[in-house]
């Protein structure tokens, strides 16, 4: 089986984190190693961990970080090889057996570096499953069809290519996409991750299409595509906030085309 570690990064979020814990440890198949990267100012967190009961998998770092990035790449460089998947507080997986089936999908895909799967979340206020395979000539559009909580990638593919930009404070998964695209992949077609969208993906999403421009441009120079695409975005996000936008969502998922 392949050896997989799970990173969850947290701050000031006692009760998202113990949904995520829990949601770990009814796993069929546990994990090599969970670890826990808490940037709280509150002691609440710290304080849980040490005194209950922790699997011997759990492992945890209490110290300030400098944002979402930053934890990441404290988890990661604790992470010696095999895959990681970093799952946020507040995020859980889908059924108490997807680590079980990922593994068997790793095991039976050995030479990919990295892979994703489908998501459950909220659009227009009404939970949706999506998630399409990975296609590096759609970049431009940026996440929306590759979740980046579904991600599982190799530690030497972290090696080869650097950790998390922490001068990203929402788009550093998009630019680490950018960086990793060129690399052996696979699809798993079944729902791995309930997505929290409590977290700043959602709430600040306006400002990671901007900064998801800024990224793509980066490194493959000034694209009318991407500016185009990133507005159609806000425009269909904005449409999506009033009650006409949500029934045309409504509409879109009776017809079976929400992961459209």
């Amino acid at each position: 089986m392949a050896a997989i570690t799970i990173i969850t990064i947290c701050y000031n979020n006692l009760t998202a984190l113990q949904k995520t814990c829990a949601a770990v440890d009814v796993q069929t198949c546990k994990p090599v190693a969970h670890w826990i990267i808490n940037g709280s100012t509150t002691p609440d967190i710290q304080d849980w961990l040490l005194q209950t009961t922790q699997p011997a998998y759990r492992k945890w770092i209490n110290e300030p970080d400098k944002g979402i990035a930053d934890a990441f790449n404290k988890g990661i460089s604790r992470v010696h090889n095999g895959f990681i998947h970093l799952l946020n507080s507040g995020d859980v997986y889908a059924h108490e057996n997807v680590l079980m089936e990922v593994n068997r999908f790793l095991d039976a895909h050995p030479e990919i570096q990295w892979m994703s799967g489908k998501i459950t979340l909220k659009r227009a206020q009404q939970w949706v499953t999506v998630g399409n395979p990975f296609d590096a000539s759609q970049l431009y559009k940026g996440m929306r069809s590759i979740s980046h909580p579904t991600w599982l990638v190799k530690k030497e593919v972290y090696e080869r290519y650097g950790l998390y930009d922490i001068n990203y404070k929402i788009g550093m998964d998009y630019d680490m996409l950018c960086r990793i695209k060129s690399e052996p992949y696979a699809f798993y077609d079944g729902v791995i991750t309930l997505f929290d969208d409590t977290g700043i993906s959602s709430t600040q999403y306006l400002a990671s299409l901007n900064e998801n421009t800024v990224i793509y441009e980066k490194y493959f120079g000034y694209s009318v595509c991407c500016r185009l695409w990133q507005f159609r975005l806000k425009v269909l996000y904005l449409l999506l906030q009033t009650p006409f936008g949500r029934w045309l969502f409504q509409l879109k998922k009776h017809l079976g085309m929400e992961n459209k």
